[in-house]
């Protein structure tokens, strides 16, 4: 089963992810790979998942923002986050130690899908347009035709990475080399 080759060709934090897919199977969910790692769903939702970097293991709860966090251990991974939380792991015996309220946590994630809530995510018209971005929209009548004809996941990830540099040059760098992509209708990672 492709899912059971997941777990037995990891290389590190193998005994980690092994034994918080017990504790989240323990829980009643549906288990599949899915974008290379485990997922766990209720009733076809994605409710968590488990994912490995060179630090940490980790599990991510996809409406973690929704969750109470008395325990305050969910992590929003950056800023531009806006649903999915979380908890990170160096060792077994955090694992262990925390059994209990994962348990909790992915019960609780669990009612929230049942309950249908939603998170509420930002628009895209929420997001400040850099102003070295801005400049090019108001000179180039084609350039912002372009971009509002992108779709609005689109548009962010514009925003976002134009906003992410730090210095106006890097910015005014970043608007140049991307324009020509904006102009014929594509994403930035397109």
């Amino acid at each position: 089963m492709e899912i059971d080759f997941y777990f037995s060709k990891a290389k590190k934090w193998q005994e980690e992810i092994r034994k918080l897919r017990k504790i989240i199977l323990d829980c009643g969910l549906t288990e599949e790979l899915k974008w290379g790692v485990p997922c766990y769903s209720f009733q076809e939702s994605n409710i968590v998942l488990i994912h490995v970097f060179k630090e940490y293991c980790a599990i991510l709860f996809f409406k973690g923002a929704l969750l109470k966090d008395d325990k305050g251990i969910l992590i929003q991974q950056t800023k531009n986050v806006q649903a999915a939380r979380q908890i990170r792991f160096i060792s077994v015996q955090e694992i262990v130690k925390l059994k209990t309220i994962l348990k909790a946590y992915i019960n609780e994630a669990i009612k929230l899908e049942k309950a249908g809530l939603e998170v509420y995510f930002k628009k895209t018209s929420e997001f400040k347009i850099p102003q070295e971005f801005q400049n090019k929209l108001d000179k180039i009548p084609a350039l912002k035709t372009a971009f509002k004809g992108l779709t609005p996941g689109r548009q962010r990830a514009y925003i976002l990475y134009f906003s992410a540099a730090k210095q106006s040059k890097t910015r005014e760098s970043r608007v140049e080399k991307y324009m020509k992509q904006i102009l014929s209708g594509q994403g930035l990672n397109d």
